[in-house]
This record gives C-alpha cells, sequence and structure tokens, in this order.
C-alpha cells in the first residue's frame, strides 16, 4: 500500500485520479459540513466547482426536495437556502433532501477527483471510520488537501497526517511519499492539540473573525461518527459497507 498527499490540488491533472483511490480533505469546513448533513438525513450531496453550475442544475430539480447550499468566502452566498457552516444542517432542514453544494475548496476539490474508482470525504470527525475502510481495501492512496484557493492549509495536512499515521500504526508494510512523511511528521508535532492548531491557522482566524468559532470546534472533533461518504455517479452519498 502506497500513500501520497497532495497539499492542494493546483496543477494535477483530472485525469490522473483514474483508477485511483482517493480521500478528498476539506476539515473547515466542506467534509466537516458533507459528513454532518449525511449523518443528519440527507439524501446525497451533488458537489459543483462553480456557483453558476449550482444555481443552473439546482434549477432543474425538484425544488421542494433540493437545497441549495454554498459559500464564498467563509459567508452563504445571496439567494441560497444554507451556507457551510454544518450547524446549519440540521435534521429537520435537510433530512431527505439532495443538497447542491458549492464552496471555495472542497467542492473544487471534489470535482477535481471525480475519476476516482473510489472516492471518499474525509475529516478529524470520521477519522477512525475511514482509516479502517482504507485498510481493508488495501489500495494504493491519494490524499488530496483542499487548501485555501490553491494554498497550503495546516488543518488539511494535520488531517492527512492523521490518517497516513493511523494506517501506518496497522500496516507496517505501508510505504509513504515524501509529502506524506511530511503530513506524518506534522501530525507527531500536533497530536494532542488539533483544537489549537485549527484555531491558529490561517483560514481558522478567517472564520473566527466572520463569527464561526463554534465551526472550528465541532470540526476539531476526532471521530465522532462512523459516516463515510461515497462519491458515485456525481453525488455523495454514505456508503453501504456489507
Amino acid at each position: 500500500m502506497k500513500i501520497n498527499v497532495f497539499f492542494t490540488p493546483l496543477g494535477v491533472d483530472d485525469l490522473y485520479f483514474k483508477d485511483k483511490t482517493t480521500v478528498v480533505i476539506d476539515v473547515l469546513r466542506a467534509s466537516s459540513t458533507i459528513i454532518t448533513a449525511l449523518n443528519n438525513g440527507a439524501k446525497e450531496i451533488i458537489p459543483v466547482a462553480g456557483i453558476e453550475s449550482a444555481i443552473k442544475l439546482s434549477g432543474g430539480m425538484f425544488g421542494g426536495h433540493t437545497l441549495l447550499c454554498g459559500e464564498r468566502n467563509t459567508k452563504k452566498i445571496d439567494g441560497f437556502a444554507l451556507g457551510n457552516s454544518p450547524f446549519e444542517f440540521t435534521k429537520e432542514i435537510v433530512s431527505n433532501k439532495t443538497i447542491v453544494l458549492y464552496t471555495t475548496n472542497g467542492t473544487k476539490a471534489l470535482t477535481k477527483t471525480k475519476f476516482s474508482e473510489n472516492l471518499f470525504v474525509g475529516s478529524f470527525l470520521n477519522l477512525n471510520s475511514l482509516t479502517n475502510h482504507l485498510l481493508n481495501l488495501n489500495n494504493n492512496l491519494e490524499i488530496v488537501c483542499a487548501g485555501s484557493n490553491n494554498h497550503f492549509s495546516i488543518e488539511d495536512a494535520l488531517c492527512a497526517g492523521f490518517i497516513c499515521d493511523k494506517i501506518l500504526q496497522k500496516n507496517k508494510d505501508a510505504v509513504l511519499t515524501d509529502s506524506a512523511k511530511a503530513a506524518v511528521t506534522l501530525k507527531k508535532k500536533n497530536n494532542q492539540n488539533v483544537i489549537e492548531t485549527l484555531l491558529d491557522s490561517d483560514h481558522g482566524k478567517i472564520l473566527i473573525e466572520n463569527g464561526f468559532e463554534k465551526d472550528i470546534e465541532y470540526c476539531a472533533q476526532v471521530s465522532i461518527t462512523d459516516i463515510i461518504p461515497y462519491y458515485n455517479n456525481s453525488s455523495i452519498k454514505i456508503l453501504n459497507i456489507l
């Protein structure tokens, strides 16, 4: 099992991911929000790479069963039902709904990797269940950090490091690329300081400035759900593990 980490999707061709097993991470906040929405009963999440695409797609669907959601620079887009805070995606609002989602970084990374044979969404929230499933698959693995506007994000790299380290603990034969080794080094340095690292991150500071500190605290929780979001046929649903 070989594990590689991309710290941003920038410069990677979409077709690179064909036949690959891939995990996309956007801790703050798209991954965490997708996991929360599915955990609260959403039927599916359709990630899109642009605002116009989101509006066009949602307009052609059954309005009562579809929610147009997303953010630009942390704030809810005018005319959208919800933004990108996991606290907005309650059971009462999202149950049995299709969610069309656009975010500044996370959904772009998901559409970039859509040709993967297996494509999962990861965050701290589903860390244990996701890594256990990856170990069972025993495939070579690409971990893609969404980053922030094509720049490195420490929170995504830290989560990638946690995934790599957990796999290494149970599969001593796993091989790490240089970037995966760097992610593990970051994890070992910040092993007990997930919340502090997220609060002090560049994106964390922006979220705090915009009133989303509670979102950061929520997204820093480790393994609070077994949900594994799985991308297939242009939408993300809960993976059913037999």
